[in-house]
C-alpha cells in the first residue's frame, strides 16, 4: 500500500441513498496548542510528526556528518532527503499502518526533517529571519528572540531535549568541536558567521541552552552607525584619524552592546596596504582589506587527552608576533592573553585593537589589570598598571541603552599616571539636551558631544596628515573635569 494513504481515512459509504457520505477526517495541523506560559500561547509539533521525525532523521543520512555542509533551500539536497524519506516510509508502511501518511502529513514530516538535517530544527525560521538579531534557547520549551532591540518569547518549541541536542550537534560538528559530559560548554559559529554559545547538561538545569548572536547580512559601515545615531560624523572623523595614526584602542562595553560591530567598523579604517592578523574564539570579524590573516581558536583533538591540538587566544596572540603583523586585532580579551596583547602593543605593534567587557573606562583599566593577573605571571599591580598606561591610548565605551539602542557613550584618552593613579580624560560623552555633569546618559534622545578637551596625542594625528577642526573638540567648552583611577 502506498505511503500516501492511511487506513481509516476513506470516506464511509452511505447506508442508504438518502444518507450523505461522511467526509474524511481533516489532516493534522502543523502544530497543536500547548500550555500558555509567560503570556505566550505556545504551539508544539503534533506528537505523531515529532515521533516520526525523531525516529527517521538519523536513518536518512549515510553518515552522521553527510549533511553538515548542506543548507535549507538547496533544491538538489532537499530532493535527496525527500526521496530517501519516501523510500523509508514505503518500506515501513508495509509493516506498520501508522507510517501510512496522507499528503498533508507527509509534507509536515518532510519539512520537519529538512529543518533538522539541512537547517537548525525548531529555530530554523528564526535563523533565516534577518530581522531577528539574537536567538536564545532555554531548553526545549522556551525560545526567545530579539528584534529591533526588544526581546520576546517565540510561540513554538523544540520537541524535547533530544531535539535541542540534535540541533546543537549540527552546529558544532562541522567545526570539530565537542559537546558532551566532558565538554558541556562550547563556543561556535554558524556558516554566516553568527556567534553561538552552547551549554548542556548537567550545567544547564532547564535543558541545553543555545544562544545565537546574529550579524547583519550586509557588513555595517561607519555611515550606517552614523545613521543609527551611534556617534556623529565628527566623531567618525576623529576615530578614523586615531586608527590610521596607529593608536592602540580598546572597545569596552557590556554583553550585547555592539562591541564586535564597532570593532569591525574601526578595523575598516586600517589602510589596505597593511598586514592584519585577526584572532578570535569564533571568527566574526569581516574585514574588507586584501591582506588579512584570520585565526580562530581550536578545541582539543576529539577523544584525546583534553590538551592535544588545543589553541587558545593566548597561543594565537603569541604566535601572531612571528607572522610579521602590522596590526593585531583580537576579538575579545578575557583572560591571560591581555598580558601578551599589552606586550605586543609595547613592542612595536602599534595600532592594535581589541575589546573587553567593562561598564566604563575606569572599569576597563581595572578589568585589564585583572586579566593580566590571570596570566599566571606574578607581577606587582603597579607594574601591570604602568604596562596598561604605556600600551593603551584610547578607550571607546559602547553601551546598550534602556530603550534598546546601542550608542558610543564615552571616548576617553589614557593620559598617564599621577602617583599611583591612572589619569583618564573623556574626549566625547553621550549626553541628553540640557544635561549637566560628567556621566553619560543611559536613555535615547541624546548625542555624543565633545567635552572641550583636546587629546594629548593630537600632534600624532597631525603628523599622519589629520588636521582636525577645533570645532570637533568643542573649543571653549570646559564643563567637564579630569578623572583619576
Amino acid at each position: 500500500m502506498s505511503m500516501m494513504r492511511r487506513l481509516g481515512d476513506q470516506p464511509r459509504k452511505p447506508d442508504s441513498p438518502s444518507e450523505p457520505a461522511q467526509p474524511a477526517p481533516p489532516p493534522m495541523q502543523r502544530s497543536a496548542p500547548a500550555e500558555v506560559a509567560h503570556g505566550v500561547n505556545k504551539k508544539t509539533t503534533h506528537p505523531k510528526i515529532a515521533m516520526m521525525r525523531k525516529q527517521l532523521r538519523g536513518r536518512l543520512l549515510r553518515t552522521p556528518d553527510e549533511a553538515d555542509q548542506w543548507k535549507r533551500g538547496e533544491a538538489d539536497k532537499e530532493t535527496i532527503i525527500t526521496d530517501r524519506l519516501k523510500q523509508v516510509l514505503d518500506k515501513l508502511a508495509n509493516e506498520k499502518p501508522e507510517y501510512r501518511l496522507i499528503p498533508q502529513e507527509f509534507q509536515l514530516l518532510r519539512d520537519a526533517i529538512l529543518d533538522d538535517l539541512l537547517g537548525f530544527g525548531a529555530i530554523e525560521a528564526l535563523v533565516r529571519d534577518r530581522s531577528v538579531s539574537e536567538i536564545m534557547v532555554n531548553g526545549p520549551t522556551q525560545i526567545f528572540k530579539e528584534s529591533k532591540g526588544k526581546i520576546t518569547e517565540a510561540d513554538f518549541t523544540f520537541d524535547d531535549e533530544d531535539h535541542v541536542q540534535w540541533t546543537a550537534q549540527r552546529i558544532i560538528r562541522p567545526l570539530g568541536r565537542q559537546l558532551d559530559r566532558n565538554n558541556p560548554m562550547v563556543d561556535a559559529r554558524l556558516p554566516d558567521g553568527s556567534r553561538v554559545h552552547i551549554v548542556t547538561l548537567p550545567s544547564a538545569l532547564c535543558g541545553t541552552t543555545i544562544t545565537i548572536r546574529k550579524f547583519p547580512e550586509k557588513r555595517l559601515t561607519v555611515e550606517d552607525l552614523i545613521g543609527f545615531g551611534s556617534f556623529t560624523k565628527d566623531t567618525a572623523d576623529f576615530l578614523e584619524a586615531c586608527v590610521v595614526s596607529r593608536l592602540n584602542i580598546v572597545v569596552a562595553g557590556g554583553t550585547g552592546s555592539g562591541k564586535t560591530t564597532l570593532l569591525n567598523v574601526l578595523s575598516s579604517f586600517i589602510p589596505n596596504d597593511e598586514r592584519i592578523v585577526t584572532i578570535e574564539d569564533a571568527a566574526e570579524l569581516q574585514l574588507g582589506q586584501p591582506h588579512v590573516v584570520r585565526l580562530e581558536t581550536a578545541p582539543p583533538v576529539p577523544g584525546g587527552d583534553g590538551h592535544t591540538g588545543i589553541l587558545t587566544i593566548r597561543d594565537l596572540v603569541r604566535g601572531s608576533l612571528r607572522m610579521r603583523p602590522e596590526r593585531i586585532v583580537v576579538g575579545e580579551c578575557r583572560g591571560g592573553e591581555a598580558l601578551d596583547m599589552l606586550q605586543a602593543m609595547n613592542t612595536g605593534h602599534d595600532g592594535s585593537l581589541t575589546t573587553v567587557h567593562a561598564n566604563n573606562p575606569r572599569d576597563t583599566i581595572t578589568r585589564l589589570e585583572t586579566l593580566v593577573l590571570m596570566s599566571g605571571m606574578d607581577l606587582p599591580l603597579m607594574t601591570v598598571r604602568k604596562q596598561i598606561v604605556s600600551a593603551i591610548d584610547l578607550i571607546i565605551q559602547i553601551a546598550r541603552l534602556r530603550d534598546g539602542g546601542r550608542k558610543v557613550t564615552q571616548i576617553s584618552e589614557i593620559q598617564g599616571m599621577e602617583g599611583d593613579n591612572v589619569t583618564i580624560q573623556d574626549i566625547f560623552v553621550y549626553r541628553l539636551p540640557g544635561q549637566t555633569g560628567n556621566q553619560p546618559a543611559t536613555v535615547g534622545g541624546g548625542k555624543l558631544e565633545s567635552t572641550g578637551f583636546r587629546p594629548k596625542f593630537i600632534d600624532r594625528l597631525e603628523e599622519n596628515g589629520f588636521r582636525l577642526s577645533s570645532r570637533i573638540f568643542g573649543a571653549g567648552q570646559t564643563s567637564f573635569s579630569k578623572g583619576n583611577l
